[in-house]
Formats: C-alpha cells, structure tokens, sequence
C-alpha cells in the first residue's frame, strides 16, 4: 500500500509524519495483520501539502501475478485510510474497488531522516527521471537495504534496483517499462526470501535472461547446511539449478551514511547448472 503524504517523514515514517496519528497507528495494525507493507510517497512537484484528494496505490506482486488499482480519497478525512481493507492485497486478482492504476510504478526512497543516503542519493535521481519526464515516479520512505542507495522499486512486479546512479536512472526505468531488467542493478523480488532473490538474480545473470517474465521459480529446497537449492524455468530455454548460501562478510562495510559499520550477509554462489 503506498500512502500519499507529503512532507517531512521521520526514521518510522508512518508514525512519524503530519498523518492524524490514530490513522498511522490503525494502517500500522492492519498491515500487521495481513503482511503488507505500507509506504508513504509524495510528489517531487508537491512535496509540501495534499491537494484535495490523496493518492492511494494498492499493489500486489506476486510470482505470477501482479495488479496496481488507484484510489483517490478526500484528503481532509484521513480517517478514510482506515476503511480500506487490506486483506485484499492477498489475492492474485484487482478487487475493483478503485480504478486501474499505472502500467508501472517506480518508487525512488528519499528518506533522508531514516538514512541520509537515500535522501542525498535518491533525490538527484528522482531530479533526473523528472528530467527525463519518466511517467509515474514518486518518492517514497524506507524501502530496506541504505547501503544499496539509490534505490528503485517498481511496482506492481515488486521488483528491486540498488545502487541506481543519475545517468542511468532514465534509461532503467524505460528499460523497465518495456519489461527488461537491469540485471546490473537489480536487487531482485519482493515475492521471494533473500536466499531466493540471490539464486534467481544468479540465475538470470548466467544466462543473460533480462525479461521480466523469463524466469520462474520451479522449486526451492533447503539443505542442512544452510544452502538453498533453487530450481528455475526460464521461459522458451533452460531449466536451471541454482545453490545458495549466505554468510557475513569477511570484514565491517559502511551500513548507512549516519550509522558504524557493520557485518552484513553476503550472499554466495555454490552451485549452478542447467539440466
């Protein structure tokens, strides 16, 4: 769910921002309870105030099928919010209880007051996409994983770019918007487990495959070690075998612009093959 809310967002951006605070508090439980993610997003053109309705997106993205519906709501009752029931967003089908929304959503994070890289980094890169009058892009809060900034999520297929630089952004997103992937910037779905996102992103990078839908994942199977082992179907071509493990990183990195460093996980190739 992508909320409109301009203004400035806080480490905890939906409870900390100008949105009534028991609307914040009501969406916070209620994506709780159904697993969804709430994200705020404003206007680069706005930034500072709603107009007379707020934009909402709801999204679904799952392995197969994916879904944006649009909602315009009276921006003077918050309360609104509250009355959008989210358990929709389980199922492979829109509901219709908006309209259809954009073909492709493209979410940079500018969350500055979370980590200021994604404001120092995100911000020339939603400056560029506006420059390039690349349609439908929005600022947004924390979208995970600072150290990637600047990052890129497009909706509805969930999918996740890091380290996206202003010369490349414009060209990404038209790219994304024809349904090819940056295979050198992509983080991988938000349908799959990290360990899943590593072996599909390894898979798509040994066979070249850049088609949004060119990959499927066939099967996952967890060893004793920790590995997984991903089968994956690529669409009119190979099936491959992909293995997995994760384990931190020999020495501290940079985590965020304002925190230490830290030891993140590191995600590595054991195994890859076709059948």
């Amino acid at each position: 769910m992508i909320v409109e809310q301009p203004g400035a967002w806080g480490v905890d951006a939906l409870a900390e921002s100008k949105l009534d605070p028991d609307t914040a508090a009501g969406l916070a439980a209620a994506a709780r309870a159904h697993g969804v993610r709430v994200l705020l997003a404003r206007r680069y053109a706005n930034q500072r105030q709603l107009g007379p309705t707020r934009t909402v997106f709801l999204a679904h993205s799952g392995t197969e099928r994916w879904w944006i519906e649009q909602l315009d709501i009276d921006a003077a009752d918050p309360k609104a919010l509250l009355a959008i029931d989210l358990g929709l967003l389980a199922f492979p089908e829109p509901p219709g209880i908006g309209m259809p929304g954009p073909a492709s959503l493209h979410l940079v994070c500018t969350n500055g007051r979370h980590d200021p890289c994604c404001a120092d980094l995100g911000r020339p890169v939603v400056r560029a996409l506006t420059d390039a009058d690349a349609p439908d892009v929005w600022e947004c809060s924390h979208v995970g994983g600072d150290r990637f900034a600047a990052n890129i999520v497009c909706l509805p297929e969930g999918i996740y770019y890091g380290r996206v630089d202003p010369g490349r952004a414009a060209p990404l997103v038209a790219d994304h918007r024809d349904r090819m992937i940056d295979l050198d910037r992509y983080r991988g779905r938000s349908c799959y487990g990290p360990l899943v996102q590593a072996a599909e992103a390894f898979g798509r990078l040994h066979l070249g495959e850049r088609r949004i839908d060119g990959m499927s994942v066939l099967d996952t199977e967890r060893r004793p070690d920790g590995a997984v082992a991903v089968r994956l179907q690529q669409r009119d071509g190979a099936t491959l075998d992909v293995v997995v493990t994760r384990e931190r990183s020999d020495a501290p990195v940079q985590m965020t612009c304002h925190g230490g460093p830290g030891v993140p996980w590191r995600y590595r190739l054991v195994e890859i093959g076709s059948l």
